[in-house]
């Protein structure tokens, strides 16, 4: 079985050539790095943070993420998280089927589907939850095109959730971490979702200095790991990806991972003048 793409055309290019334009000028941007990925080389990535909006609002930010992929040394798997912004299914939904995007097709990591099966009994293998679910999805191109030297050696563990508690995160990344050290761990999240359009106008004056001290306020907590604090933070504001950076930083903070770096952050007010605004931010972390 293949979970063929259902966001091709939509927040990204559906024709292989156009899409490898589309990324290319995403890494090119003027707010992207400006240049297009370098050499592999023997560096350790521990896990990524990166939006996962269309490629025409927050793609140049996804690039600055995916350079350091590039550039850094190839993980023996590529986990990658996302919200569940349906809620359908269960709580925490992995799927084994391979996933199919415009440049090919990604293998999924079995074995590593069954071990987060049998350790953490709230994970479910569930199809309706990925069926539609664009968070995943659209992280999949760009790391075909940054891995396009190894794809045949490249397997993910695709990971939707919605309403987990902080312990059962805490239970994901440890299962994960203990696998084995060599994953690369990705959380696909925007940050605040602000205006009438998301239901969240908690200020009307002074907007982008209150919504940059909203998300710098996100950014400190993830900065020091603080996964607990960032929980409790998140429950009242509108990060989707709240659950997916908390499961990443445990994991790598469980890998003996020491810093994060923020490497882009912009609002897609930047892009195109609104009265809705949504926080994109990529992060490393090293």
């Amino acid at each position: 079985m293949v979970r063929k793409a259902a966001a091709e055309g939509i927040f990204y290019e559906n024709d292989f050539t156009k899409l490898d334009h589309q990324i290319k000028s995403c890494f090119l941007s003027e707010l992207g790095p400006g240049e297009l990925p370098g050499k592999r080389r023997d560096k350790k990535l521990y896990g990524l943070i990166v939006p996962h909006a269309g490629y025409s609002f927050s793609g140049p930010c996804a690039a600055w993420a995916y350079k350091e992929i590039a550039e850094s040394k190839l993980p023996s798997a590529i986990v990658i998280i996302g919200p569940n912004h349906s809620a359908i299914g269960p709580k925490a939904a992995v799927l084994s089927d391979d996933f199919e995007t415009p440049f090919g097709r990604l293998k999924v990591d079995k074995s590593l589907v069954l071990e987060l099966l049998e350790k953490c009994p709230f994970v479910k293998e569930d199809i309706k939850s990925h069926e539609e679910e664009h968070s995943i999805e659209v992280q999949l191109p760009f790391l075909q095109f940054v891995c396009m030297d190894k794809l045949k050696d490249i397997k993910i563990l695709p990971l939707v959730v919605s309403n987990l508690s902080y312990e059962e995160c805490l239970k994901i990344s440890e299962t994960l971490a203990n696998y084995d050290p060599n994953i690369l761990f990705i959380a696909s999240s925007d940050f605040t979702h602000y205006g009438p359009g998301y239901n969240y106008v908690p200020f009307v004056y002074n907007v982008d200095k209150e919504l940059e001290e909203l998300d710098n306020q996100a950014f400190n907590l993830i900065h020091n790991f603080d996964g607990r604090s960032f929980f409790k933070y998140g429950q009242d504001k509108t990060i989707c990806g709240l659950l997916p950076i908390i499961i990443v930083l445990e994991a790598c903070k469980n890998l003996f991972a020491k810093k994060v770096n923020l490497l882009c952050y912009y609002r897609s007010t930047k892009i195109h003048h609104s009265e809705n605004s949504v926080s994109y931010a990529s992060f490393t972390i090293k």
